[in-house]
């Protein structure tokens, strides 16, 4: 199974992403999920979220998780990019792309990818408040 992850403090660039993307024989699935920072944090308006990570053991984790996902679906391909520093409201902030013969494969296995991470992964979240609501 092919596996890519990055934590990165650049912009996530979508395009550059899907031009990267191989896909093998018989596979007929890309489920690509991007994630953006809300401009709202409990109800009041944020300029973004400041994301701080102990970059090996998130390395470790991602990787346990890869094993995971691919133990439970035939998937081909897994990428991930995470962002690190301050990523301002409505920008992206996590792109993940599974690759799979079925589509309800690469669904669920993209979707478990991100609760896992979640629930796993040492990346941290503060929000930068300081914008009005809406």
């Amino acid at each position: 199974m092919r596996r890519e992850i990055l934590l990165t403090a650049e912009p996530i660039n979508e395009s550059a992403l899907n031009a990267g993307r191989q896909i093998e024989r018989n596979q007929g699935a890309v489920v690509t999920f991007l994630g953006y920072v809300r401009d709202l944090e409990k109800g009041e308006g944020i300029e973004g979220l400041e994301y701080e990570a102990f970059p090996e053991m998130a390395y470790h984790h991602f990787n346990r998780i890869f094993d995971q996902v691919g133990e439970r679906w035939p998937i081909s391909s897994i990428r991930l990019v995470h962002r690190l520093g301050f990523v301002a409201a409505n920008e992206p902030s996590l792109w993940v792309e599974v690759i799979s013969p079925h589509r309800g494969e690469a669904f669920q296995a993209c979707q478990h990818l991100i609760e896992e991470m979640k629930n796993v992964v040492p990346i941290w979240k503060q929000a930068r408040f300081g914008r009005e609501k809406g």
